[in-house]
């Protein structure tokens, strides 16, 4: 073949060939949340295990910046509104990867593959996740308070 005539080789369709649906949406966010889950989840969880393991004055500094501290200052009650940002974030994640692996499982088994279907179970993973973590938060703001 010459140096600038076209191949005769099919090439691959690219993104914006395809009609995106949510079937498409859940799998990029199922591997969205994984890695959520393993990066920011794991970073939480060993920052809380160390300020466990640091004693009481660390482990009432984490408390501080992702709970609750009345008498917290400035610093302490903007970490306090991203943490529960972070701690909601992971929820979601949580969520919406457990659901969506559902559906995968699901899928192994040789089911849901119709487009309708597919795109049906799609959406219902998505929302949800939604809703179970407004669920939940709901659940713990309400206990907060009450406590």
């Amino acid at each position: 073949m010459a140096g600038n005539e076209p191949s005769a080789r099919p090439r691959s369709p690219h993104l914006q060939v395809y009609k995106w649906g949510p079937h498409m949406a859940v799998s990029i966010l199922h591997r969205v949340s994984g890695d959520g889950l393993a990066i920011v989840g794991a970073s939480m969880f060993l920052w809380w295990l160390g300020a466990l393991a640091s004693g009481p004055d660390a482990y009432a500094a984490f408390i501080a910046c992702v709970w609750h501290d009345p008498e917290a200052g400035t610093f302490h009650q903007i970490t306090n509104i991203l943490g529960k940002v972070v701690l909601i974030g992971l929820t979601w994640a949580f969520f919406q990867h457990l659901f969506s692996g559902l559906r995968h499982f699901v899928l192994d088994t040789g089911a849901g593959y119709e487009l309708k279907v597919n795109k049906t179970w799609s959406t219902i993973v998505i929302v949800g996740a939604l809703f179970a973590t407004a669920a939940t938060w709901l659940y713990i703001f309400k206990e907060a308070l009450n406590g």
